[in-house]
């Protein structure tokens, strides 16, 4: 039943939450009318390992900008989704972009929810205001952080992050005028999925089919009548190539198609203009004879210098899932 697969998923949502809050920074004005501009660290830290540095090297404190304003995150959580559950055993196909010959499966994701905290240590009230308005405009109260999640089935999707709730805590030491660190803690759920192991069905196509029909009462020696063969072909211009261009504009009903160059095209092969296939039956110089709605297409009004593809063996090669392969048939 299990099998090892690892995916990252967790890993990259983590990853991809503190990247949201790694570009903030803070500004101070000074007394002869300058500015200094304070880039506030991230670290991946909980917040009770960082007050406890503070108390245990009093020192930090002396050099404020080195030590604060800081910010550090933490995944708290993780819990299963039911408001996002869809079939259990449902698959879905998928070809990378790379190769589409590369097909995988996979059942569907299973929604979960990640808890995170942001926590933000200032000593200046100021401070805390300024981090804290370069947050919270951008989540209402949710922000799409966009992710790769499996890169075997080429799967990216927006994760919403949500705000759930801001805490706040003054920590000090002593008198009031004494104050270590004001303390903010920003709660958030991102809302993944988790995908389970990834298969490789591209072994599993199609590639030819043989049908042997026996006729006559029952027997225990049965004799083949009839053998039926099929090699599944393209029904799309896969590679987008061009053989040529019409010469003459042509209407729903034309059934002779002149082109600029009919060297390239031969006999019995297939033709795509616009949307519409046609099936080529013969040839005289640069004027065709062919078939109209082929493979399901609708004939259509086509215009003077419209390119003409051709679907070849090469197209083949390049069947992805859902074309029906030339057939209009039910699969059982």
């Amino acid at each position: 039943m299990f099998e090892y697969f690892y995916h990252e998923i967790l890993r990259r949502t983590i990853i991809g939450f503190g990247t949201l809050f790694n570009g903030i920074a803070i500004k101070h004005s000074h007394d002869d009318g300058g500015e200094s501009v304070v880039k506030v660290p991230l670290a991946y830290s909980p917040t009770q390992k960082f007050l406890a540095r503070l108390e245990q090297s009093a020192d930090l404190n002396k050099p404020v900008q080195i030590t604060l304003p800081r910010m550090s995150f933490e995944f708290t959580g993780l819990n299963y989704d039911p408001s996002r559950k869809v079939t259990t055993t449902q698959t879905f196909l998928s070809a990378l972009d790379s190769d589409k010959r590369q097909i995988r499966k996979t059942y569907m994701p299973v929604p979960y929810n990640m808890q995170f905290e942001l926590s933000i240590y200032t000593k200046l009230n100021d401070d805390m205001l300024q981090i804290i308005e370069q947050i919270i405009p951008y989540f209402q109260p949710a922000f799409n952080l966009t992710i790769d999640l499996v890169d075997a089935i080429g799967e990216k999707r927006d994760i919403p992050v949500v705000l759930e709730g801001i805490s706040m805590d003054d920590s000090y030491e002593g008198n009031f005028d004494t104050r270590r660190a004001l303390i903010y803690t920003l709660r958030f759920t991102a809302k993944t999925y988790l995908f389970g192991p990834v298969a490789d069905v591209s072994k599993d196509i199609i590639k030819k089919v043989t049908i042997g029909y026996v006729a006559g009462s029952v027997t225990s020696s049965p004799v083949r009548d009839v053998t039926y063969s099929v090699e599944p072909r393209a029904t799309k211009n896969y590679d987008g190539d061009s053989a040529t261009t019409l010469a003459e504009n042509l209407t729903i009903s034309d059934t002779q198609v002149t082109v600029v160059d009919a060297s390239t095209i031969s006999v019995e092969s297939y033709i795509v203009i616009d949307n519409e296939n046609m099936y080529v039956k013969s040839k005289s110089g640069n004027t065709l004879t062919v078939d109209r709605n082929v493979d399901g297409t609708s004939p259509a009004t086509h215009v003077l210098g419209t390119s003409v593809g051709l679907i070849t063996a090469a197209d083949n090669a390049l069947i992805e899932m859902g074309d029906d392969f030339g057939f209009n048939g039910t699969l059982i």
